[in-house]
């Protein structure tokens, strides 16, 4: 008998399975007959001889068909024929071209394939715009989320564009470039080296500096529609220390709780006050400054937890009256104490959440006239009563930070909806007393919206 052979163990399984039938198929059609034959050798002989013509029969019709697929088998083999040894195979290096009018026998690329490559080496990328607009008058402060002098009733205040990709196995890199009404800067830009010896976390480039817990956040992340009266006074309002430098930070391990310590050394440029004065202003090379914080955190429960934190920050001032021997001997010290309480309960996590925030800031400036000592402060909290509707009220308290005898207070009460996670909608009501001038009642709304990947921000 001829034997086949078929790829992929397809003979054996094939002819495993048709005796497997034919098995099956006698004693099914044959049961009943060899029960009732069991008396009579020679219908059980008859029966016998039966099954064995159609098991021919059956073996002879599937001999035919796996004749006919060998045929097909060998056509379509026979269609692309192994190149002769010693010359490459199509495709291969070293090929010679192919004549005009021949058909490739190179498979069509797939495209899907190729896209989903190419996205690799792109970084995720997305674009925040935060639109602005007050009603009211505000005499002290005429453009109302900013030190500027125009009353602007409405504006694009700023668009956030975010690049941030994995560099290789041992950093990445973040960037976020501002789109506002003054122009285009670079807000942040930094690469993060995360395998340095030693558990160490060291960043380089231009960052928010690591002081208190608003300087770090930008402004789309704030849960109000402006920054409190203490950030704008002493620590360099909206813009705050953002500079260029370098920034350490390590986990220090005990049994108690979360706690890490950052070192930061910046270029020494940062902030203005409400006056336009820097918050720090470098007129040398070596006239840097420094942050240093210390943040602990710890879980009370399953459902709440308490972020503390401590913040020191010295830099140069650059202020001068003319009169100064030497400018770069004025300094600037802020002090910060900052804590946030979170409680969200997780059988009700999309519905209910409370946040409570507040921070103590204390600054020693060197002036030409003297030192100021002053200091300033907010507490805020944020109640989720809805899935989509928060509500909160925030106090500010701050001395001015070239009076220290002036004290600035007010108020808030903010409504925020969110449609889903890519847009916002606020209003806020802000009232403000200002010791150098009248008070001011202003209505604020925001609208936000996001497009693309954007990554999460500091917790």
């Amino acid at each position: 008998m001829r034997t086949r052979s078929y790829p992929h163990g397809f003979s054996v399984a094939f002819q495993g399975s048709v005796c497997a039938w034919m098995v099956a198929a006698g004693l099914v059609f044959g049961g009943a007959s060899v029960a009732s034959a069991q008396d009579n050798p020679q219908a059980l002989r008859q029966d016998i001889d039966q099954l064995r013509r159609e098991f021919e029969a059956l073996k002879q019709q599937y001999g035919d068909r796996l004749s006919a697929l060998e045929a097909k088998l060998a056509a379509t083999e026979g269609a692309t024929p192994s190149p002769p040894s010693g010359q490459p195979a199509p495709g291969q290096p070293g090929t010679a071209p192919a004549p005009a009018g021949a058909e490739s026998q190179t498979p069509a690329p797939v495209l899907g394939a190729s896209i989903g490559n190419a996205k690799v080496f792109n970084p995720d990328m997305a674009v925040i715009g935060d639109f602005l607009g007050a009603l009211g008058t505000n005499q002290m402060q005429p453009d109302p989320f900013g030190p500027g002098t125009h009353p602007n009733a409405m504006q694009l205040h700023e668009s956030e564009a975010a690049f941030q990709a994995v560099v290789d196995p041992y950093a990445r890199a973040d960037f976020f470039i501002s789109f506002g009404e003054e122009g285009v800067s670079v807000e942040e830009g930094f690469i993060t080296l995360t395998s340095l010896p030693g558990g160490l976390l060291t960043r380089v480039g231009k960052m928010r500096a690591a002081f208190g817990k608003v300087n770090s956040l930008h402004n789309h992340v704030l849960p109000w529609a402006d920054r409190p009266l203490v950030i704008g006074n002493l620590v360099g309002g909206e813009d705050g220390i953002d500079d260029a430098g370098i920034s350490v930070a390590r986990l220090i391990p005990n049994p108690w709780m979360f706690l890490e310590a950052t070192g930061q050394v910046f270029r020494g440029d940062s902030g203005t006050d409400p006056n336009g004065n820097p918050l720090f202003q470098t007129t040398r090379r070596g006239e840097l400054s420094y942050v240093g914080h210390l943040r602990g955190y710890q879980d009370i429960s399953d459902n709440a937890n308490i972020d503390l934190g401590f913040s020191y920050s010295r830099g140069h001032n650059g202020l001068s009256d003319g009169n100064v021997a030497d400018p770069g001997s004025l300094v600037t010290q802020l002090y910060g104490i900052d804590a946030t309480y979170r409680w969200k309960p997780l059988q009700r996590s999309i519905y209910h959440s409370f946040v409570g925030r507040t921070e103590w800031i204390w600054s020693r400036r060197d002036q030409p006239t003297g030192l100021q000592s002053g200091g300033g402060m907010y507490v805020s909290g944020d109640y989720q009563f809805a899935r989509r509707w928060f509500a909160g009220a925030r106090y500010d308290r701050s001395d001015r930070p070239d009076n220290a005898a002036a004290l600035d207070t007010g108020g808030s009460f903010i409504i925020t909806y969110w449609p889903s996670e890519f847009s916002q909608v606020r209003t806020q009501f802000r009232r403000t007393n200002y010791a150098l001038g009248p008070s001011a009642n202003e209505l604020l709304f925001q609208f936000q919206f996001s497009i693309g990947a954007h990554g999460a921000h500091p917790f």
